[in-house]
């Protein structure tokens, strides 16, 4: 009967580097998004960090600050200057919170007015990701976008340990 272990103990380094290379390439894409989201933070004349939160709110919002804070892995201090400068720049505001106990409690409210601004920043790299995504079948897609959620959902679990130290 023929051995089986050199098959099995290549298919196990064909695994392993693809896995390292899968990794590796989750890494240049963070860098070149954070080196997109920079430039783009610079025409809309907005801190990286504003830029993430100004995300955060127009996907989660509206939100407490405290829970922006939270969500954004900040500082509470961090976070009012941060929506200092959305407020001053137009691109969020502080409400009240009528339903909240506390009646001093504001919501963080995106204001949408300016984000086509933002549309046109991202449109070339929007562009070129529907160029690549026609690339690739309909089974194809959904399995790309299943392991991008569950790398999100990971990374997001390893920031939060983190965060909890």
């Amino acid at each position: 009967m023929a051995s089986t272990a050199p098959q099995d103990a290549g298919q196990g380094r064909r695994r392993r580097r693809a896995a390292v290379a899968i990794k590796e390439s989750l890494r240049e894409l963070s860098i070149q998004l954070s080196l997109l989201n920079h430039q783009v933070g610079a025409h809309a004349e907005m801190k990286d960090i504003d830029l993430y939160c100004l995300d955060i709110i127009n996907r989660e919002g509206p939100l407490g600050p405290s829970s922006l804070a939270r969500r954004a892995g900040l500082h509470p201090a961090t976070i009012t200057g941060v929506l200092d400068r959305l407020e001053r720049g137009g691109w969020a505001t502080r409400m009240r919170d009528p339903d909240a106990v506390d009646r001093r409690a504001v919501a963080v409210h995106p204001l949408r007015d300016r984000n086509p601004e933002l549309f046109k920043l991202y449109s070339g790299m929007n562009e070129s990701m529907d160029r690549v995504c026609a690339g690739y079948t309909d089974t194809e897609l959904e399995l790309l976008a299943d392991f991008l959620r569950r790398a999100t959902a990971a990374g997001q679990e390893a920031t939060e340990e983190l965060a909890a130290g």
